[in-house]
């Protein structure tokens, strides 16, 4: 890499979104509500699945624990694009913005590991239904889980420690909303060999093999599905699995989409843009998906809600 004069860099300068300065109070207030209905909507999942034992299953354990890692991930980025957006001086901390990098990777690992959890949960409900229990056994999924959470904070870990070995340069202006790693690496005067031959094979641990264990799984669904002879039994597995999906291919496609084209081809505009989907737009429609479409959800929601009105009618 090329040698530019190196600095001690105290803080950086993060550009924020491309919009203009008059829509400023309306993107705020936007990006405001969507934050609002992500925690509120992640947090009522967590709190349904807590207090109705219905929903002790491993594929609501999976789906508690992606609900929380959603509320993080976006808790992670979002306050500070609000502040950003109302100071004058938009600048984060050194320490502040190696910090926000750690937990994003931690947050977005995560939910790409708890996918696969919750894909071959899906697999072994539709295609072994007779040995499901004995298959998913609660020593199983708390091991599916812890794993997932040791992976993602050795990963992440190892990245930011990389990153904070590195010298910037003179300028400290991020273009993007956030402590992105590629946005930082653009910064760096020091050599990034390293980084860049960690973020390739990481990234593929990360990406590549979970979409393609999601992709296996349901390879194997779909072949299932097509030897049940009847169409309830085919509507009623698709329903089973179809959020899931929507929920893979909202988190995936812009992922993939972002981080496997050649970073040539991507514009800061683009990858700022694709960043508010999966930072902002995902983790807000995930609960929405998982409620809408799921009986057992609305069913927790209706059971809370009656005993609540007979708790409240029996005190006055």
């Amino acid at each position: 890499m090329e040698k530019r004069n190196q600095t001690v860099i105290s803080e950086f300068l993060l550009l924020g979104l491309p919009i203009q300065p008059e829509q400023q109070n309306l993107f705020y207030a936007l990006f405001l509500a969507m934050y609002l209905t992500t925690v509120l909507g992640n947090f009522i999942i967590i709190v349904l699945i807590q207090l109705d034992s219905h929903l002790h299953t491993p594929m609501y354990l999976f789906l508690s624990n992606l609900s929380f890692s959603d509320l993080c991930f976006s808790s992670v980025t979002i306050p500070k694009l609000l502040q950003n957006m109302q100071s004058r001086v938009p600048s984060i901390r050194y320490a502040g913005c190696l910090a926000q990098m750690y937990f994003f990777l931690l947050f977005a690992d995560l939910e790409s590991f708890l996918l696969v959890a919750m894909a071959y949960d899906r697999y072994v409900a539709i295609c072994f239904p007779l040995h499901y229990t004995i298959i998913m056994s609660p020593r199983l999924c708390l091991s599916l889980v812890a794993l997932s959470w040791v992976l993602t904070t050795f990963i992440s870990l190892l990245h930011t420690l990389l990153m904070a070995r590195l010298s910037f340069c003179a300028d400290n202006v991020i273009p993007h909303f956030f402590c992105d790693m590629s946005a930082l690496l653009k910064l760096v005067c020091s050599d990034i060999q390293i980084n860049e031959m960690v973020i390739f094979i990481l990234g593929g641990l990360v990406i590549i093999v979970p979409f393609m264990l999601i992709f296996s799984s349901y390879v194997r669904i779909v072949s299932s599905i097509l030897k049940v002879p009847s169409a309830r039994g085919i509507c009623k597995a698709f329903s089973t699995c179809g959020s899931h999906l929507s929920v893979v291919s909202l988190f995936y496609g812009t992922i993939i989409g972002l981080y496997l084209c050649p970073s040539a081809n991507n514009s800061s505009v683009k990858e700022t843009v694709m960043a508010v989907m999966y930072t902002v737009v995902t983790p807000m429609l995930n609960p929405f998906i998982y409620s809408l479409r799921n009986q057992d959800i609305k069913g927790a929601w209706g059971r809370l809600l009656s005993k609540r009105i007979i708790h409240f009618s029996l005190g006055h």
